[in-house]
């Protein structure tokens, strides 16, 4: 098998809302997602050694079946009737770790659709990400990307009208995020705010990106711990003294990113966050 190289773009939420928590232990979960251009580099190939191997620039990854990645290439072999052993995937890391921007879930999704095309075996868009939730509940939104609204667990998706192309500023701050204490937090007291998702919808119909950014909003940065809430706040200050129409947390952060209409804006404010936020990025929209 020729060696195969293909990109797996990180996602953002344009919103996102927790409904409830659910009988079998996770939470319904409607959330607006959109793929950007910054993106791992994935490269595929079998080599003679039995096993599935992972191996990354980042040394604290995982290097087995534990990693996403290797997870979806074992699914995919099982369900396909394909022979696993000697597969080798290597992992070029760009998007941030840890981050609430599907790193992991992209590289998972960048396997299942690369396998599926280099072994012609068929599989539709929807036939992978149904293999894709079995390895992680973002897998199914990055198997499709593009813009979608993604319910339940974030497996039941829905294609939107593209957001209009626009440059994107990503500014992950120096701290980590705990998703199950969010969760908890999140459990354990009574929203007032929610995104309009319905308005969101409306504007991405209507391509209109201001109304796109105004309405961004994601219910985990109101349960986040004060000095974690403080810096994602600032972060989103100083995006739009920058002249960015909107700014938000992604997933369950840490990562905050704002959307611009013009490159200049958006270069200032990449410029000035990256004085102190070593992983701040500046991308488009895809």
């Amino acid at each position: 098998m020729e060696p195969i190289v293909t990109k797996a773009r990180a996602k953002l939420n344009l919103t996102l809302d927790v409904l409830g928590k659910r009988s079998d232990g996770y939470h319904d979960l409607c959330m607006v997602m959109q793929s950007v251009a910054l993106c791992d580099t994935v490269t595929i190939r079998r080599e003679a050694e039995r096993g599935i191997a992972v191996s990354s620039n980042l040394d604290f990854l995982p290097t087995g079946k534990n990693n996403l990645a290797a997870s979806a290439a074992l699914h995919l072999c099982e369900a396909a009737g394909m022979d696993p052993n000697g597969l080798r995937i290597d992992l070029e890391k760009s998007i941030p770790v840890c981050a609430g921007m599907g790193g992991g879930s992209s590289d998972a999704a960048a396997v299942l659709n690369a396998l599926n095309q280099a072994w012609k075996l068929g599989y539709a868009s929807q036939e992978l990400a149904a293999l894709g939730e079995r390895v992680g509940s973002d897998v199914p939104y990055c198997v499709l990307g593009g813009t979608a609204l993604a319910e339940g667990r974030g497996e039941i998706l829905t294609p939107l009208p593209s957001l209009p192309w626009c440059f994107v500023v990503i500014c992950k701050p120096h701290f980590a995020v705990s998703t199950p204490e969010l969760f908890a937090r999140i459990d354990g007291m009574k929203l007032h705010c929610h995104p309009d998702t319905r308005g969101m919808l409306q504007a991405l119909e209507n391509g209109d990106v201001l109304g796109v950014a105004r309405r961004m909003y994601n219910v985990f940065e109101d349960v986040l711990p004060r000095n974690q809430g403080g810096t994602v706040a600032e972060i989103k200050t100083e995006l739009i003294r920058h002249g960015a129409l909107g700014a938000c947390m992604s997933g369950t952060g840490p990562t905050v990113f704002g959307l611009f209409d013009t490159l200049v804006g958006a270069w200032r404010a990449y410029h000035d966050l990256r004085q102190t936020y070593t992983e701040t990025f500046l991308t488009v929209t895809i």
